[in-house]
């Protein structure tokens, strides 16, 4: 899952991201709303953290923008404004969220995480898979009842093929959403990502669920 913070507090932006890097997700930050705005279009996101107060352009222009032009990202605003017009205006601009400074990162992670599911149109925190379980809720991930340990990268790998289970994802989807800026483009992540994966959810003696399709890409299959 890839996410756009849009922030200008260099000890928050830094200490955000640090938390949603831990927790799997790629991540770009921003640090004013020029900058944000331009990332936003740019790229591909299932989720944005967007401030209010940001130099250059203010967060709710730069939403503006964004519905106007018809960007469809899951937004969540953070602002240190607490008054009830303040929210109410906010998500009538075109928030899905609204936390309020200064906030736990774990309800910030669990917010960006039901952002993700609304994003694709799931409510059930669990995507089930054949015998493959995935609790996004918990992040965590068993087979057969047996509990898989995945490193945080891999669960969002996997996370995002089971949000898509039975379609084909190409690497360069991979890449979008799973991917930033800090991993190096032209390494073999995607693969040797996949091939770990593999190990772990498909042992031997199992039903084969991650599959690739040469030459196009990787899918989930349901069996």
């Amino acid at each position: 899952m890839r996410v756009l913070l849009v922030e200008d507090s260099d000890h928050l932006r830094h200490s955000v991201s640090t938390a949603l890097r831990k927790a799997g997700y790629a991540v770009d930050a921003a640090c004013d709303g020029e900058e944000g705005l331009w990332q936003a279009s740019s790229n591909a996101y299932d989720v944005i953290v967007l401030d209010l107060m940001l130099p250059k352009l203010d967060g709710l222009t730069l939403l503006q923008r964004l519905r106007r032009d018809g960007h469809r990202t899951q937004v969540l605003l953070l602002t240190a404004r607490t008054s009830v017009a303040d929210r109410v205006r906010g998500l009538q601009t075109g928030a899905d969220d609204y936390l309020v400074k200064p906030f736990a990162l774990e309800e910030f992670l669990a917010r960006v995480q039901a952002l993700c599911r609304r994003h694709y149109q799931q409510k059930d925190p669990c995507l089930i898979i054949g015998d493959l379980e995935v609790n996004t809720a918990a992040c965590t991930v068993t087979r057969a009842g047996r509990a898989l340990e995945l490193t945080p990268r891999e669960y969002r790998l996997l996370e995002y093929l089971a949000r898509r289970a039975g379609e084909v994802v190409s690497r360069t989807e991979i890449w979008v959403h799973v991917y930033d800026d800090q991993t190096e483009p032209m390494s073999n992540a995607v693969d040797s990502a996949i091939c770990n994966l593999r190990k772990k959810i498909d042992p031997p003696g199992a039903v084969p669920l991650l599959v690739t399709r040469r030459g196009l890409g990787y899918v989930l299959e349901r069996p």
